[in-house]
C-alpha cells in the first residue's frame, strides 16, 4: 500500500521548479518549503531531493551557487535559469491534465 507521502513519478521535478520560482534557496530550504506548503503531507528525502536538484542543473533549468545560509554554513544556492520558468509552465499543465484524469476515475 502506497504512503500519502509518495509522489506520482516526475512530480518533484514541478515541485522544485515551483519552490524554486518563489525565490532562490538552497537545497534544504527548498525541502522545508515544500513540507511546509503541503501541510507537512510531502517529505521530500535527501535522497530523492539532491539527485533532481543535480538533475534539474544538468538540464539547464536551474543553477547553482556557492552561499552562506542563515546559521553561517556554506550552502549552494538554486535559482531558475531563464529556461526554468517555461519548463515550469509545461510541468503545470502536465500535472493539471494528469490529476484530472486521476480525479475522474476516482470519483467515477
Amino acid at each position: 500500500m502506497s504512503k500519502p507521502t509518495d509522489l506520482v513519478q516526475g512530480t518533484l521535478d514541478l515541485l522544485i521548479l515551483k519552490t524554486l520560482a518563489l525565490q532562490p534557496m538552497h537545497g534544504w530550504a527548498v525541502a522545508q518549503r515544500i513540507q511546509h506548503l503541503s501541510k507537512e503531507v510531502l517529505q521530500i528525502q535527501q535522497g530523492s531531493l539532491y539527485p533532481a536538484l543535480h538533475r534539474l542543473e544538468q538540464q539547464g533549468l536551474i543553477q547553482a551557487e556557492w552561499g552562506e545560509s542563515d546559521n553561517n554554513r556554506r550552502a549552494k544556492y538554486y535559482s531558475l535559469t531563464k529556461s526554468g520558468p517555461r519548463q515550469l509552465g509545461r510541468e503545470s499543465i502536465n500535472w493539471e491534465r494528469l490529476s484530472s484524469a486521476i480525479s475522474a476515475i476516482v470519483r467515477a
